[in-house]
């Protein structure tokens, strides 16, 4: 692949967009390649947890290439959203595989609406996130407009929106867009620590959560249906015999 690099570790995938020229900006085929990524990982009975992060210390994702579609009519930006969300943002929100966004420096435009794509982030303390794209004269197009009011209210996400501003590291801990911020060189060793907390568990009993909170958020589906029926089929797997077994037993389940 020319745009990201992937690296498996301990149960643990790493993807790197490196784009570092363009601040890691996702033009088509760093999208094409990250869904096909992302894809092949979920596959991947020996990977648990996906980490997404962007190379160097200025950039996670700085926005989308512009020069890809400065000069596109109606019709071709309407197929460049549908298919970016299709391909990858999509694709990352329904990932079985937990999905965390280490964000560094810049996640700004497509870049935050990959790292909101993601089942939680960690930034760095130099990260500053924002949706520009008013500016451009234009709207988030990954699912932007989406995400954001799910994660910190929908006053908040009109403003972010409308005023095309940043927002520093600090200020998104507080809105609840990201989970945790940590210094610029302690931020993959975090990331990993959380992954590593995360791989203790059934990896059955995380999918099916995930797939529940995500119903919550679906229109026309009923979330707590969903909790239940996920709930009920986790009797029926071997790592609930393993989980409650362990418990009782009073060690450490195997999963």
């Amino acid at each position: 692949m020319n745009n990201i690099q992937v690296d498996i570790d301990n149960r643990i995938a790493t993807i790197t967009i490196d784009r570092p020229k363009k601040l890691n900006a996702l033009n088509r085929e760093t999208i094409e390649e990250l869904g096909t990524a992302f894809a092949d990982l979920e596959e991947n009975e020996d990977v648990r947890v996906i980490v997404i992060t962007g190379s160097g210390e200025k950039a996670f994702v700085a926005g989308a290439d512009i020069s890809e579609f400065a000069d596109y009519d109606e019709m071709e930006g309407k197929k460049l959203a549908g298919r970016g969300q299709q391909e990858l943002f999509d694709v990352v929100e329904n990932c079985a595989t937990p999905v965390i966004a280490a964000v560094n420096g810049f996640a700004l435009g497509g870049g935050l609406e990959l790292a909101m794509a993601a089942h939680f982030r960690v930034a760095s303390d130099n990260a500053r996130l924002g949706l520009p794209e008013t500016s451009l004269g234009v709207i988030p197009g990954y699912g932007g407009t989406q995400r954001l009011p799910q994660l910190v209210g929908k006053g908040r996400a009109m403003e972010m929106i409308m005023t095309a501003g940043m927002i520093d590291a600090n200020q998104a801990l507080t809105y609840g867009l990201v989970n945790h911020v940590v210094a610029q060189e302690e931020l993959l060793d975090f990331t990993y620590d959380l992954a590593r907390k995360v791989i203790k568990n059934s990896p059955m009993a995380v999918a099916a959560a995930i797939d529940a909170v995500n119903a919550g958020y679906t229109d026309g589906t009923d979330g707590y249906q969903v909790e239940i029926d996920n709930f009920g089929s986790c009797f029926g797997t071997e790592e609930f015999v393993e989980g409650t077994t362990a418990f009782l037993e009073k060690r450490k389940a195997e999963f």
